[in-house]
């Protein structure tokens, strides 16, 4: 009895400091993983001894690996894993194989070909696994999840947590001797088949009717109950075959993961699965050695470096291979560059088996832990490195090619058509919608799902990905009507949004905003309409109710939703702190190349507002943040808001933008007034002068309108020196008089109907055009 009473003080101890080392982790924005292995290394035998029944709270420890497991495989889904199948199946099965090759290497060169193969595959596994919590925690924190990078990583995630039943398995057949590793692989293997079919069976005959039938009984008690008893019956029966508790466990799962009662099981268990993890990864703990970590902790950071460098240098090639951009591989290889947390689970089996000494046990759990708490830190700063490599201009090259589009549909409309960015279930819905009233759609998606859907719907479509310059002049932005957004992710929206508009700033563009902290951003870089899911819902639940009930009439209902609606949902957003909006925009600009520009104390631009000096539409930029001289900042300024001497701007756009905003707000480009104007002008197709030079219409000298700046292919020409040629579809920013200019339009562009009022013409001038336009009449 006096036994079985210490069992529960240890046990309540444990709980305790796993409680308060996950409490202090949480605290410091860590992984509440690291808070449960510093718990099991204060009261485990290295460090205050004040756990005795070890061996049994290693055993109760069991039931955690077994139930994480278990939920993993409940949360498998085959469906998100066909949504980027082949980098998953293809890259994440390629990663394994060669991290576990280069290991393998590793150890023959460093004098380890005693213990060949068995030590190499069993390292190789461990190192190969990445850990699925921390990424998808990180990712969900910055709204990555749908994002290229995202994806990738998740993709590949999939395939080791698949991967890990399958070495959990095959690993008690690497403590056979060398010769009859082999032999004994291939009898795992073949045990793995045959339990594999009979799980297919009884998850098609004998699962879900038994699930159904507990389900039946209403009692949350007994479903639970049958729950447990099936993960732990079927882990019991893999290890009396031979395989492992672990295995059967997540076999276990995977055979409820596409029943209809998967939800529901899942949330039963996640208590359990979470108490007894948190007991597993303390037993962890009280195995690791501060001592021994202290006394190699140059050994261990040196091994962290070694797996961070080699892990990177596996993953980047491998998503390069699969045709995504530079930029992707390289976030997916340092997102996926430690060691997962399920690596435990195989280096506890590794020692049990006698595959590795207690020495190589310590430093693969020291290097774990390690990775994972960088994990956070290297996501983080990720965006930081890119904004520097960014500047520089070699680099800059690499990292901003997002690729060519990967397939197009043979007849594609470019012309008064509308482009939608994303076919997820916003976007097929406004797809659907457009096309009811024979409005001609091009939409753009990086999905081989969702475009095989386009395809059979024999909906136009440009298979890439929206950000990049290349999809988007392929989409015809520059010709479009107008376009949508309907990306699920807000980093993605953002650089779709800003490249849309550099390659047409008139272009009308409605948004999708994910959260109500990207609604102002995205208003700031040019969208013409912002709508926000959750908040049009609301809107449109409470215009129904007080139509329906007679509280109001509908008109009126409709004005003051409309009203709620141009104040960008302000009623309905929560209250925001300066601090708290000033570190939401600095977040939302860090895939942005962002710059404060001090604004020169001569400048012409002080003393217009924001509209009055339409910054965006002439160089580019756009305008997020105010800071005055007296240290007052002005997030997300109205177009009201005026320019002051001293004021530093934040402005986000490309390195020629941002120097064209330096030339701009020093006069050296002409800036809208009375008796000046400047326009960007699209040439036409039919413009007469195509293929001529700026020399041959020699514009400046004759009519005294300036060229200052070109946008041709995505790429801002700042001042084009006379032997640049016109081009069709070239953007032209012309300045002078407003009476040149306007004229000037209808010769670059002669279907173009100009808005602005024409004055009386100077003498001289008249005849200067008469001369250039190909109307005589235009000016009488």
């Amino acid at each position: 009895m006096q036994e079985d009473f210490r069992l529960i003080v240890d046990l309540v101890a444990v709980f305790a400091v796993a409680a308060c080392g996950g409490l202090l982790a949480a605290l410091l924005r860590q992984p509440v993983l690291l808070g449960y292995l510093i718990g099991g290394m204060v009261v485990g035998p290295a460090g205050l001894g004040l756990i005795k029944e070890v061996i049994q709270v290693e055993t109760l420890a069991q039931f955690g690996v077994a139930f994480l497991l278990f939920a993993l495989g409940v949360e498998f889904s085959f469906t998100e894993l066909k949504k980027v199948q082949n980098i998953a199946l293809g890259g994440g099965g390629l990663q394994i194989a060669l991290t576990i090759l280069v290991t393998v290497a590793v150890c023959g060169v460093t004098g380890a070909w005693e213990t060949l193969p068995a030590k190499g595959l069993f390292l190789g596994a461990i190192l190969s696994l990445s850990s699925t919590a921390v990424v998808l925690k990180c990712l969900m924190e910055r709204n990555e999840t749908e994002t290229p990078h995202g994806q990738v990583m998740l993709g590949i995630l999939i395939v080791q947590d698949l991967a890990l039943g399958l070495m959990l398995a095959v690993l008690p057949a690497l403590n056979q001797p060398g010769e009859a590793i082999g032999i004994a692989v291939l009898l795992a293997l073949l045990k793995i088949g045959l339990f594999a079919g009979g799980a297919v069976v009884a998850g098609i005959w004998l699962i879900p009717p038994l699930l159904q039938l507990l389900a039946r009984t209403e009692s949350r008690e007994l479903f639970l109950l049958g729950v447990v008893a099936l993960c732990l019956g079927i882990a019991l029966l893999t290890e009396y075959l031979g395989l492992s508790i672990e295995m059967g466990a997540f076999v276990a799962g995977l055979m409820i993961s596409e029943v209809e009662y998967s939800d529901q099981t899942l949330s039963y268990v996640e208590p359990l699965r979470d108490i007894f993890a948190s007991l597993f990864f303390a037993s962890i703990g009280m195995l690791i050695d501060p001592v021994f970590l202290w006394n190699n902790l140059e050994l261990i950071l040196g091994l962290v470096a070694l797996v961070f460098v080699g892990k990177v240098s596996i993953i980047t090639p491998l998503v390069r291979l699969f045709r995504y951009p530079l930029k992707t591989a390289l976030i997916a290889g340092f997102g996926l560059a430690q060691i997962g947390e399920f690596s435990f689970v195989l280096a506890s089996e590794g020692q049990k088996l006698g595959l590795v000494s207690r020495r190589i046990y310590l430093l693969t759990l020291g290097t774990t832990a390690v990775t994972l708490v960088l994990t956070p830190f290297v996501l983080r700063s990720v965006p930081i490195l890119f904004e520097w490599m960014e500047s520089i201009p070699w680099l800059k090259h690499f990292l901003n090619d997002e690729g060519q589009p990967l397939e197009v549909t043979k007849e594609l409309s470019l012309k008064d058509h509308l482009v939608v960015c994303g076919y997820g279930r916003v976007g097929r819905n406004l797809v659907k919608l457009l096309l009811s009233r024979e409005l001609p759609v091009v939409v753009i998606d990086q999905s081989e799902t969702r475009i095989q859907q386009l395809r059979d719907a024999g909906i136009p479509y440009v298979y890439g990905n929206c950000v990049s310059f290349h999809v988007l002049e392929t989409a015809g932005v520059s010709t479009a009507r107008g376009m949508a957004i309907a990306l699920p992710d807000p980093m993605s929206t953002r650089l779709c949004l800003k490249r849309a508009l550099e390659l047409s700033p008139d272009l009308n563009v409605v948004v999708r905003a994910t959260n109500d902290k990207s609604i102002e951003v995205l208003y700031q870089l040019g969208a013409s309409e912002v709508v926000q899911p959750e908040f049009e819902a609301s809107l449109e639940m409470v215009a129904y109710i007080l139509t329906q009930v007679g509280l109001s009439p509908a008109l009126v209902v409709q004005q003051q939703m409309q009203q709620i609606r141009n104040s960008h949902y302000l009623d309905l957003r929560p209250t925001r702190t300066a601090s708290e909006v000033s570190r939401d925009l600095q977040q939302a600009t860090q895939d942005l190349n962002k710059r404060w520009y001090p604004l020169p104390s001569d400048s012409p631009l002080i003393g217009m507002t924001l509209e009055e000096a339409d910054m965006r539409y002439l160089t580019g930029v756009s305008l997020m943040a105010i800071r005055r001289a007296g240290g007052e900042e002005i997030d997300f300024p109205s177009v009201e808001t005026k320019l002051q001497e001293g004021d530093r701007l934040l402005v986000v756009g490309s390195d020629s933008e941002l120097a064209a905003l330096g030339e701009f707000a020093k006069g050296q480009v002409a800036v809208p007034g009375e008796n000046s104007a400047c326009q960007w002008v699209t040439i036409s197709n039919d413009s007469f002068t195509v293929s001529k030079t700026l020399a041959d219409l020699d514009i400046y000298n004759q009519y005294g309108v300036k060229v200052q700046a070109m946008r041709r292919d995505g790429k801002f020409i700042r001042f084009p020196n006379n032997s640049t040629d016109l081009q069709a579809r070239d953007q032209v920013l012309v300045c002078g008089s407003l009476v040149a200019v306007n004229q000037l339009v209808l010769l670059l562009a002669p279907e173009t109907t100009v808005p602005l009022p024409i004055p009386a013409v100077k003498a001289g001038e008249a005849d200067a055009l008469k001369e250039f336009l190909p109307m005589d009449s235009l000016l009488d």
